[in-house]
């Protein structure tokens, strides 16, 4: 949540914040804004998208050699121009300082020495809020922000550096920042602790950029040096220094520049109205790339950077799935595969929930993360939760091969899904079931489990993929003609049974993120435990019907809906003789596909909450309140 682009340089690099914050758009939308250092603290902000603070910017001439630039999710504080980023010091003799700024909401203000933007939550800012208006400062914002950049203000003594250091040793909670001062022109500080942010190094030895994704700097450099928990960096024009988090060094070897390939092409919409559409229909690509080079199965495909996964797996009895949002289905889905092939005992839990509860640790559980971003925050605390309580065996799934969670665990299996730009996740979810696919045939075969018959039938299936997504995307134009019916209606309910049970939540969470149209999903057997008091023609039953072991008991279910008048959305499979009839609709899926069924089936749902979305006109990859890449608690 929350982009961050910062940079000095020998030119004006404004166009190059406003460039990265476009590309960070999906990390935050309420507000956006760039300070740089012209003679003294000048900004632009904006509740608008970043393309209004261009027109603000290009109306102003705002431009400088040292910036910092930020798109916002709200926690604090409404989205409103006194609470966008960057925030200024305002303090002890603020009539010394710069002109006032008449932008800001709540009347003119004069501004301090210190500019920040923040990505994270400050958990003491109460108390520190307190003290510093003791000392004279004035907060102008509802934010948590404002009070580390009074806090620095209030330590600095003629170096930045000391001072953010100083300050840092007071924040309890997760942050990236970003910060420069007036008094210290081409100096540009970052710090980072629970939240992810990236030092840029530019090509001409003389520019470097701070920001908290390498997509940001796209176009721009291409070597990139990944900060660690702790870490505060020092960027001057022509050189940078690190140190950790007990401020001792660092020399190149423990923090190396890396070249890392963030294309902004990736950005680009081409043919497609929206980013969640394009998204979509990558996913026959994304399998592929995710499944490149898999031509047997073998523990090898999970090991970690010092750790064997085949010595793992033979030391575990037990699984425990840790994620938040769409990675929790796609881990309850995986529950199934793991248990039914390993024959695994395995645990799904949310993982906001499990760092706060009493739970009776085994040192013989793979404790398995997955996110997309692998800088989830709330996953990433149950993952240390985890390991305090001694289960050391640790794996993610995850989409950047570069993340925390990768780093912080034993063993990885990293997804090529690509750059995803729409908040409801689409190619990542896939992305992630194929890979907790290949792990449950890994987990197999490490306990005996899997024939050299079964594990060739599971790789040829595997291959087949991207052939029958693409099949299940020609039904666009039936799913088009569904969302008709569904874009008036206010409520939904999804259904699905076994493996497919998962597969509903995902679909009634697409429906509800992206067209605000309220959607629950049930194990179909439990409509008759209360659901079924909902169940009216104003209220839409979508039903994931593969034809597999429940399919009659399912049928069962269907029939109690139609007896109390409620319609019927059908995803079928060609031999299930399930056909359309009055208050029936049914779309056949192009073939059906076992164990690997889910993958297919929640295509149709991904369409339909899309196409939904477009016939309410609701903003499809930026829904309100939502944001990308959570990394707040």
């Amino acid at each position: 949540m929350c982009g961050i682009v910062g940079a000095v340089s020998n030119q004006n690099i404004v166009p190059i914040l406003v460039q990265g914050l476009s590309r960070l758009e999906y990390r935050g939308y309420d507000s956006c804004g760039v300070a740089v250092y012209a003679n003294g603290l000048q900004r632009a902000r904006s509740t608008s998208r970043v393309s209004e603070l261009m027109e603000q910017i290009n109306t102003t001439h705002l431009g400088g050699t040292t910036g910092i630039a930020h798109t916002r999710w709200a926690t604090h504080g409404a989205p409103a121009v006194h609470n966008a980023h960057p925030h200024f010091s305002y303090g002890p003799g603020a009539d010394a300082y710069s002109k006032p700024d008449e932008k800001s909401e709540g009347g003119p203000s004069r501004p301090g020495r210190v500019a920040l933007v923040h990505n994270g939550i400050i958990e003491n800012h109460d108390q520190l809020r307190a003290a510093l208006q003791a000392k004279g400062y004035v907060f102008q914002s509802q934010t948590d922000t404002e009070v580390i950049a009074h806090l620095i203000d209030s330590l600095y003594d003629g170096d930045l550096f000391e001072a953010v250091k100083a300050a840092i040793g007071s924040l309890r909670g997760a942050y990236a920042i970003a910060v420069f001062c007036k008094d210290e022109p081409n100096r540009l500080i970052g710090a980072r602790a629970g939240s992810p942010l990236i030092l840029g190094v530019g090509a001409d030895g003389q520019s470097h950029y701070l920001a908290s994704d390498a997509m940001a700097l796209a176009g721009v450099t291409d070597q990139i040096v990944y900060l660690e928990e702790g870490d505060v960096a020092d960027i001057q024009l022509g050189k940078y220094w690190l140190v950790d988090k007990a401020f001792k060094p660092l020399s190149p070897a423990q923090r190396p520049v890396k070249t890392v390939h963030a294309h902004s092409g990736a950005a680009e919409l081409g043919p497609y109205r929206h980013y969640m559409q394009k998204e979509i229909f990558e996913q026959p690509r994304a399998i592929a790339d995710t499944l490149q080079g898999v031509d047997s199965i073998m523990p090898e495909l999970f090991d970690g950077a010092n750790a064997s996964a085949a010595r793992v797996f033979k030391d575990i009895d037990s699984v425990l799935i840790l994620a938040c949002g769409t990675s929790y289905y796609s881990g309850c889905t995986a529950k199934y595969w793991l248990e039914s092939i390993a024959k695994i005992p395995t645990q799904v839990e949310v993982a906001s929930e499990y760092r706060y509860r009493d739970s009776v640790p085994n040192a013989r559980t793979l404790v398995v993360t997955i996110t997309q971003s692998g800088e989830t925050a709330d996953t990433l605390a149950a993952l240390r939760h985890a390991q305090s309580l001694g289960m050391t065996h640790t794996l993610t799934i995850c989409n950047v091969a570069t993340s925390a969670m990768v780093r912080e665990c034993e063993l990885a299996y990293i997804t090529r899904a690509g750059v995803e730009i729409g908040v409801a996740s689409t190619k990542a979810f896939t992305a992630q079931l194929a890979g907790l696919f290949l792990l449950t045939l890994a987990l197999a075969q490490s306990r005996g489990l899997l024939s050299d018959a079964e594990e060739a039938r599971h790789i040829t299936a595997m291959r087949h993929l991207p052939a029958a997504l693409q099949a299940v995307l020609a039904l666009e134009p039936q799913l088009i003609a569904w969302a008709q019916d569904f874009a008036p209606k206010e409520n939904a309910l999804f259904l699905g049974r076994g493996l497919h049970y998962p597969i509903a939540m995902e679909g009634a969470l697409k429906l509800k993120e992206i067209s605000y149209i309220h959607a629950e999903a049930y194990p179909a057997g439990e409509l008759k435990h209360g659901p079924l008091a909902l169940v009216t023609s104003a209220m839409p039953v979508v039903t994931v019907a593969p034809n597999d072991a429940l399919l009659e008991k399912l049928k069962s279910n269907m029939h109690e809906v139609r007896a109390r008048g409620g319609v019927l959305y059908v995803l079928a499979d060609a031999d299930s003789h399930i056909e359309s009839s009055e208050g029936v609709h049914v779309i056949r899926m192009p073939e059906h596909y076992g164990e690997l069924s889910p993958m297919l089936h929640v295509v149709p749902l991904q369409l339909l909450a899309y196409h939904t979305a477009c016939a309410r006109g609701t903003d499809v990859d930026k829904p309100r309140n939502l944001a990308k890449s959570v990394t707040v608690e």
